[in-house]
């Protein structure tokens, strides 16, 4: 929130010889942080006078560009007396006119120095200023006309313009909205600067009582808007310009002076934190509607944009049509225009939440949606009508219709009780009750009673609805920077837990087989799930809501980590990045009906109760572990050729892991979206599903961008970790020679690998040390629908060199087990 200091002491009085920076220090401290001090005039030196405009005459370039050689009257602001020669861009002025007039000598913002030039062949002594050269906005599209009555000619602007004004920039939290305007920071700084005293507010006035001849309103969702006020002004003169002090404030506060009308309504925004909206009443159908939208309903709204709208979003309509997105942006159809002399002004309390919603919704950012959604005064509608049809009388020769709608009442603030020792209790600082009662008096609360006190808050103070937010409100009055330091004694000795130790353990693991560790927002879609091809039975598609969500199309926790990492693999993949192997570790949200959870105090210790009442009511979040892989694992080069990625290479990520954790992971066939059929397996330890690894379907590839091949790969860490051999033995290694079998099985082609190699080692005994497939044939030799497997077996005793005999009796026992269990035929 950007104001100017004279504005903000319009409304407030502070003690003679209070600085600015006193001001603004002392606000920081009670929690208007001070972001910035801007004073135009600080970056303008040199000459920087009043003009007057004797002579303009237009002279068309070969560029097609037209400029104007002006002779500009500047006193004896440049030691002659005689008329100034200056070349000008802009056309939106005429001989007579009173004009900003740098010369030469000056420098203007950015150290922009100017002097006397020869330019399309004529010598320019000097620029006449439009407001961005000066510092005073963004507006560039021509030069600062002044009033008729600014001054004379050379005199100096600075005074007229407000370049020495300071302009103070505040940061507003959310929860604070109403320090969104001077209303609200006068009211800051009366409670924060000692001394301060006689506060203006602006919302206090006296206004029309209401009445039947006013334009007719029909709300028919209370709840989405309590409060409608409607008063109207005609024969508006739409030539008549925005006064001077008006633009120099609304400028000052970052918004672009508009028009008249539309000036007003900020102007008032700004005063009193209340958005207005105004219509041109000619234009105007009948009654005004405020109701929820129709599926399929459309707005074409002020900035030329359809919108079709939301079941969930508030609109105000007549006979029609929806001519407005209600507290969010107006409509084309009743806008404001140059040749408005009817207006309606529109002062509406809206639901907060259905504004931000809606805003959120339809990507709509505004000053006044910026106020609605954060909470605003629901008590001074009528107030802020008033002053802005007080404002267009005054400056835009129109009158006051008699006629006052007004539809609704404001919603009651809770009452809240408050024990009265708080804010000591908190703070650990001596904050007596009577304190207490008298800073929460202070904000504009109603307190009563003694002990626990009954505290209503202030009708613009939304933000407080529990007994913390009046402590805070206490403590932050009597000072942030008197609350006592006190650093807790850490215990000593305890360093890092088992679980984190293992997820260390596992990361380090992951980085040294050349995955690299992303992270990505726990927030999926349900077309994220489609992309997938989860099927709706899928448990994986019982997700869980979020209330307000940072984006409309990733609404639900996600049950899986796969779409973020497939959906990084596939930015990857598109910038260029071929070869992608990535993994994530990071929780998934499972829902589970338990109710809605309970606040705990702060003012003590939970019971252990509570806590187990607490952790019941939230969703199960077990940390999983993801990959994926895509392109080349290895690339070519003088040592070989490149060795694409395939479906294994996901399943020994998972057994690299596996292993540092001191477990052995069993690989089955599985048929598991979104992998692809016949490619997947599942992975389980001790019997128990651990997760799935393999190749990902074609079709959920082409959705995220992803090759075909690309591999993937899920687990559950908490069941991994929770089976983990936490300190491991170092292995032992027996200095005896290996015996060396090769044995060559043929069963059915769909008998998996993995359950021959199972009954391979199971049948091999103590002495088998490792096992590992070499070969894979099929062809005539082995018959339709058979497959060859060659497994070299490898034999070690610890205490002795095997004899020959006790390694191939070692190999026929596992081919023996092997026939039994799979049906394997050993190959001569």
């Amino acid at each position: 929130m950007k104001a100017l200091k004279s504005w903000i002491l319009d409304h407030v009085d502070v003690p003679a010889g209070t600085t600015t920076d006193d001001l603004t220090a002392r606000l920081t401290l009670t929690g208007l942080k001070l972001e910035a001090i801007v004073s135009p005039g600080r970056d303008i030196t040199g000459p920087l006078v009043i003009g007057r405009v004797l002579t303009m005459e237009p002279e068309p370039q070969k560029n097609g560009k037209t400029i104007n050689w002006c002779t500009v009257d500047v006193g004896d602001a440049n030691g002659t007396g005689e008329p100034q020669g200056i070349v000008c861009g802009a056309h939106n002025f005429a001989p007579g006119d009173l004009v900003v007039t740098v010369l030469p000598g000056g420098v203007l913002p950015g150290g922009f120095e100017i002097g006397a030039r020869k330019t399309y062949g004529h010598m320019s002594a000097g620029m006449i200023c439009s407001a961005r050269e000066l510092g005073l906005g963004d507006d560039h599209d021509g030069i600062i006309v002044l009033p008729a009555d600014a001054g004379t000619p050379g005199q100096d602007v600075r005074p007229v313009l407000g370049l020495d004004e300071e302009t103070i920039e505040f940061e507003i939290n959310p929860d604070r909205a109403y320090a969104l305007s001077l209303r609200g920071i006068a009211r800051e700084v009366l409670v924060s600067v000692d001394g301060a005293s006689n506060l203006r507010d602006p919302a206090i006035r006296d206004t029309p009582a209401a009445n039947a001849v006013g334009h007719p309103v029909v709300v028919e969702d209370a709840a989405g808007c309590p409060v409608f006020v409607a008063r109207k002004v005609t024969g508006f003169d739409p030539t008549a310009s925005t006064p001077d002090f008006m633009v120099q404030r609304i400028t000052a506060a970052g918004m672009r002076p508009i028009s008249l009308a539309v000036d007003v309504t900020n102007y008032v925004m700004l005063e009193t934190g209340r958005p207005i909206h105004g219509y041109d009443a000619d234009k105007l159908q009948g009654a005004i509607v405020v109701r929820r939208a129709r599926d399929g309903e459309t707005l074409t709204t002020l900035d030329n944009t359809l919108r079709t709208l939301d079941a969930a979003d508030l609109v105000v309509t007549d006979d029609s049509g929806i001519i407005g997105l209600g507290g969010v942006m107006g409509g084309e159809t009743t806008e404001m225009s140059g040749s408005t002399t009817s207006i309606l002004v529109e002062s509406a309390h809206w639901d907060a939440v259905s504004m931000f919603r809606t805003g959120r919704r339809h990507k709509i950012t505004s000053e006044a949606g910026k106020r609605n959604e954060r909470g605003v005064d629901p008590t001074i509608c009528e107030a802020a009508a008033d002053r802005v049809v007080e404002l267009l009388v005054e400056h835009g020769g129109g009158q006051a219709d008699p006629g006052v709608t007004v539809v609704g009442t404001p919603p009651a603030m809770p009452v809240v009780d408050v024990p009265g020792h708080l804010a000591e209790r908190v703070s650990g600082m001596p904050i007596s009750e009577e304190r207490s009662i008298e800073a929460l008096r202070a904000v504009g609360c109603v307190v009563e009673g003694s002990g626990t006190l009954t505290v209503t808050p202030p009708p613009w103070r939304p933000d407080l609805t529990d007994a913390q937010d009046f402590s805070e409100e206490v403590i932050r009055l009597v000072g942030y920077d008197r609350v006592p330091s006190v650093l807790p004694t850490p215990p000593s000795g305890r360093g890092l837990t088992r679980a984190q130790q293992l997820r260390r353990r596992i990361g380090r693991t992951m980085a040294g087989d050349g995955f690299v560790e992303v992270v990505n927002f726990p927030f999926v879609g349900e077309t994220d799930l489609d992309d997938l091809g989860l099927p709706a039975e899928d448990p994986r598609r019982d997700l869980l809501r979020l209330s307000n969500p940072l984006s409309a199309e990733a609404g639900f926790m996600t049950t899986t980590l796969l779409p973020g990492l497939l959906r990084t693999a596939g930015k990857n993949v598109g910038h260029g990045n071929a070869d992608v192997a990535i993994f994530e570790t990071a929780t998934v949200t499972l829902p589970r009906d338990s109710g809605a959870a309970a606040i705990l105090p702060v003012d003590r210790r939970p019971t252990e109760a509570e806590f187990a009442a607490l952790d019941a009511a939230l969703p199960a979040q077990p940390l999983h572990l993801a990959l994926v892989a895509a392109g080349d694992a290895a690339t070519d080069g003088w040592w070989g050729d490149a060795r694409p990625t395939t479906w294994a290479d996901a399943v020994d990520a998972v057994r690299s892991v596996a292993d540092a954790l001191g477990l052995e992971v069993t690989a089955t066939s599985a048929e598991v979206a979104p992998w692809h059929p016949g490619r997947c397996a599942e992975l389980s330890v001790d019997g128990e599903v651990v997760g799935h690894a393999g190749e990902v379907h074609p079709t959920v590839c082409q959705a995220f961008g992803l090759p075909k091949r690309t591999v993937a790969a899920e687990v559950d860490l908490d069941l991994l970790i929770e089976k983990a051999v936490h300190l491991r033995q170092a292995p032992t290694f027996s200095s005896y020679p290996v015996a060396k079998e090769d044995v060559a099985l043929v069963v059915d082609d769909s008998v998996p690998a993995a359950d021959v190699e199972s009954a391979l080692r199971e049948g091999a005994g103590e002495l088998l040390e490792s096992i590992r497939l070499f070969d894979l044939f099929t062809g005539e030799q082995v018959g339709d629908g058979k497959k060859s497997l060659a497994y070299a077996l490898r034999f070690r005793a610890a205490d002795r060199t095997l004899k020959e005999g006790e390694s191939a009796a070692a190999r026929d026992a596992a081919v023996a087990r092997a026939a039994e269990r799979t049906g394997a035929v050993q190959r001569a």
